[in-house]
């Protein structure tokens, strides 16, 4: 991979970084309040209804899970630039041949060339 390609690459991967934070920034600031009466603005000292505990419980879920999500592509993307860093992006961390451009097009943080890819999610679809 030349210098031109890594630099395109490190770009991408620092424009994909810096979108993660922001919607890691937007699900941290919406709705994590600690307390249901919290969460809904109400200073009423009424209980809340059953169906919208568990809306709320639902919600509150769903934002951990995208955060969960979002957090563990942001790993990924850090350890691509450190790839890049290194000299070693680009390159299949299994067999050691080039990934495709197309390929890391697509994933920009991807580790392993399609062969070995799929190689992988072979064995672990087997029982």
């Amino acid at each position: 991979m030349n210098d031109k390609d890594q630099a395109f690459f490190k770009q991408l991967l620092l424009d994909k970084r810096s979108e993660l934070m922001k919607e890691l920034s937007h699900l941290k600031d919406s709705g994590n309040s600690d307390t249901l009466k919290d969460a809904s603005g109400d200073n009423s000292s009424y209980s809340f209804h059953m169906a919208d505990q568990g809306t709320d419980n639902m919600e509150r879920e769903k934002a951990y899970y995208f955060a969960t999500r979002e957090g563990r592509l942001l790993y990924h993307i850090d350890q691509a630039l450190e790839r890049v860093h290194t000299g070693s992006y680009g390159n299949c961390q299994e067999c050691g041949k080039p990934i495709t451009r197309e390929r890391l097009e697509a994933v920009p943080h991807a580790r392993l060339c399609i062969t070995c890819k799929a190689n992988e999610e072979n064995l672990k679809s087997q029982p």
